[in-house]
């Protein structure tokens, strides 16, 4: 985009040799195997990546959503379970820990989280709340100089790897009562009980994680009780911009690949690319991919300038991943029984976008964040 900085520049030419060079050629092989590529997450770690946003003060690049989302771009293009992985690590955990624990917590934590050492995660979802996230019901109880933490947290990204969770729980009976806490691995009565086996993003671990009366240091609440709420709105809107990255990277590669199969495959003695049907596919794909290029660069660029808006994040959460579910449709269709075999990594995209329509928030849930906000007028008439 023309008004990427050098420094973001730079990182989008490290970020995509990487993907080219670490994830790409191994992405079918962690798919096919539902595992985490943990050498590839060590090498984000040595080349600075995995505190894109954090403070600098403790190892961070100190940047924005910009330079976020461009890696977000660059390594789903190549393998988009991995990409997820790298999101809920640095968005989830380490962006929300660089912006709101103590010096305290960040000295202690950021460094080996940033550097690769430790994996984050971040505990939201529930197995009866997912959507009404604020309904969740976790306990925190307070007891000296400890909390005593009981429930369950369900469908966490790096599970099954995570040393550090950065996890939400309720601490009294209002709907905004909710407070934040560093969990260590190991911790007594802390386990992930259960690993969920996905359609797509096969190669970001995914499980639930299981709490019984797991004494937790009063020095780990991030803040004060009832925090949680803001902390947790603040950070949705960059995970909404940045999950959409994710999104373009798919739609990019399924492009880029739809295009190389047409210029090979030949059928009725010319290649594909001699056909009108297949010239407007790719002419569509493309017209699609830029727009969605276009607004959620644009959204970045608004949101790094101080104009932050829950509904322009909605908007491209919303947008991006039902547009790039389509173009890796097209794609498919495209390759035709090709494409629906695994020898072509277009049917792994499309599965694995659709999550992206799940994650952050559905698309139904996004509808209703933007019309909510904008008929706030209407609805009290």
């Amino acid at each position: 985009m023309w008004f990427f900085t050098p420094e973001e520049k730079e990182i989008q030419k490290v970020c995509r040799d990487f993907a080219r060079n670490e994830l790409a050629p191994v992405a079918e092989h962690h798919d096919n195997e539902e595992s985490f590529n943990l050498k590839a997450f060590k090498h984000m770690g040595d080349l600075g990546l995995l505190g894109i946003t954090a403070d600098p003060e403790y190892g961070g690049a100190g940047m924005g959503a910009t330079a976020a989302t461009i890696v977000m771009e660059e390594f789903g293009k190549a393998c988009a379970g991995s990409t997820l992985s790298y999101l809920a690590h640095t968005i989830l955990c380490v962006n929300n820990l660089s912006n709101n624990g103590s010096a305290e917590q960040k000295a202690k934590y950021l460094p080996k989280l940033i550097s690769g050492e430790h994996v984050g995660c971040m505990g939201m979802s529930e197995p009866e709340y997912g959507s009404d996230a604020v309904g969740m019901q976790t306990k925190a109880v307070k007891n000296g100089d400890f909390y005593e933490i009981t429930g369950n947290k369900m469908w966490i990204t790096n599970a099954q790897y995570a040393d550090v969770v950065y996890l939400y729980t309720r601490t009294g009976p209002g709907k905004k009562d909710l407070t934040t806490f560093i969990v260590d691995k190991g911790t007594p009565g802390f386990t992930v009980s259960k690993e969920i086996h996905k359609m797509g993003m096969r190669s970001s671990p995914t499980g639930e994680l299981s709490f019984d009366k797991c004494k937790v240091p009063v020095a780990n609440r991030v803040g004060n009780e009832g925090d949680s709420t803001i902390h947790m709105m603040k950070n949705l809107e960059l995970e909404r911009i940045t999950i959409a990255g994710i999104s373009l990277g798919i739609a990019q590669a399924c492009l880029d690949q739809s295009i190389k199969y047409a210029g090979e495959r030949k059928q009725f003695g010319k290649t594909l690319a001699h056909f009108q049907m297949i010239q407007k596919m790719i002419a569509e794909m493309y017209a699609e991919t830029e727009a969605m290029r276009r607004m959620l660069y644009t959204v970045c660029y608004e949101y790094d300038h101080g104009n932050r808006s829950n509904n322009l994040a909605s908007a491209v959460k919303l947008q991006l991943p039902k547009m790039a579910t389509k173009i890796a449709l097209d794609a498919i269709q495209l390759h035709g029984g090709y494409g629906y075999s695994r020898e072509f990594p277009v049917e792994r995209m499309m599965r694995d976008n659709k999550l992206n329509e799940i994650g952050a928030g559905t698309n139904e849930v996004m509808i209703m964040i933007i019309a909510k906000n904008l008929l706030k007028e209407a609805l009290k008439h």
